[in-house]
């Protein structure tokens, strides 16, 4: 039997060994797949991050259909104040064949010719009356033309207006109820994303970096906003009941699954999932600043990976102490809490107005 005293390295080492372990984040371990992602995580954030790509889309697709719309329906409302012309017009060739034929009738215009031929003083008054009914018989005959042509032209218009308007009604339905369907998925999305999550926080274990595909995004700036559209809510420094003391960051207020961006380069030094910030993930920068992204519903970065401005490194939720879907920035001088500094002049001093 060997001797413990033969390897006196062995104990230190094997401390050393667990304390790395120890100081990395967990990972669930059920049915994670190659890279060690989890196959449903993956799938519904992935899911979440198309439904946004799709709703953006539709949302630019409604608008550019409802400012075509406005046009046409500005060009429709055209052809009704022409239509509405025409019909006045028409009415005025109809009072004109009225007149016409009365004044026919008075002249003896509509008198048979064996009458005028027995009644005509003379064959030169024959001749005359002839020739005046023969005119007005013309001007009859060009007046009813004109009317004809006109009340076609106005049926004619009248079935391109009512055509123009269910076209317009029928792409305006479309591209509502085609807005409306993907929101519908995006929110039914959200919330499993959120529930997800919610059992990881629960469970105490990560389920490890979800590796989505990042649209490519010209980002030429050093910083970022951490979130590309939201509208703040909680700020730095304010009291509630949700927190011991003050707030320690700023709130973006921003639906579940929203991207969340790496504000400026830097690696990444935590990744954790319990506790009152839920899931979170700690970037360091160049110059001793630390940022943080609290609440989220997934992360899409691990511990050690170095991330560029504008990088996704998680999608937002409401995990862990929240009152609401919103993501938690913080800017610190150490990467554990109490040393935050106010973000939104940290930000702007880099060039990232907030407000």
């Amino acid at each position: 039997m060997r001797s413990p005293r033969r390897h006196p390295l062995l104990v230190p080492a094997l401390l050393c060994a667990f304390a790395v372990l120890a100081a990395r984040p967990i990972y669930a371990a059920d049915g994670e797949g190659e890279g060690g992602q989890d196959a449903a995580a993956l799938g519904l954030s992935a899911q979440v991050a198309q439904l946004y790509e799709d709703a953006a889309l539709a949302t630019q697709r409604y608008e550019a259909g409802r400012r075509e719309a406005d046009t046409r329906r500005v060009q429709v409302q055209r052809a009704e104040a022409l239509l509405e012309r025409e019909r006045r017009e028409i009415a005025v060739l109809h009072e004109d064949l009225g007149r016409i034929a009365r004044a026919q009738y008075r002249s003896g215009g509509g008198m048979p010719l064996a009458a005028q031929i027995i009644l005509a003083d003379s064959p030169d008054d024959l001749m005359r009356g002839q020739h005046v009914f023969s005119q007005s018989q013309l001007t009859v005959d060009n007046a009813i033309d004109k009317s004809r042509r006109a009340e076609s032209r106005l049926t004619a218009d009248e079935q391109k207006a009512a055509a123009a308007w269910q076209d317009l009604e029928r792409r305006s339905s479309e591209l509502a109820d085609l807005k409306k369907d993907i929101e519908r998925k995006l929110e039914q999305a959200r919330w499993q994303l959120q529930g997800q999550a919610d059992a990881s926080v629960a469970a105490g274990s990560c389920r490890g970096a979800v590796r989505l595909d990042q649209p490519s995004a010209a980002v030429t700036s050093a910083w970022v906003a951490p979130v590309e559209s939201y509208q703040l809510s909680a700020g730095f420094g304010s009291g509630g009941a949700r927190w011991a003391r003050r707030h320690t960051g700023q709130d973006f207020a921003v639906p579940i699954g929203t991207p969340v961006r790496a504000v400026g380069a830097g690696r990444v030094v935590k990744v954790s999932c319990g506790g009152a910030f839920g899931i979170e993930v700690v970037v360091k920068h160049a110059g001793g600043y630390y940022t943080q992204y609290a609440h989220l519903a997934a992360v899409t970065v691990d511990q050690g990976d170095q991330v560029s401005p504008g990088r996704w490194i998680g999608q937002s939720g409401t995990t862990g102490n929240s009152s609401g879907p919103h993501l938690h920035f913080e800017v610190r001088v150490t990467p554990e809490m109490g040393s935050a500094v106010d973000p939104v002049p940290w930000l702007s001093a880099r060039g990232v107005p907030v407000g």
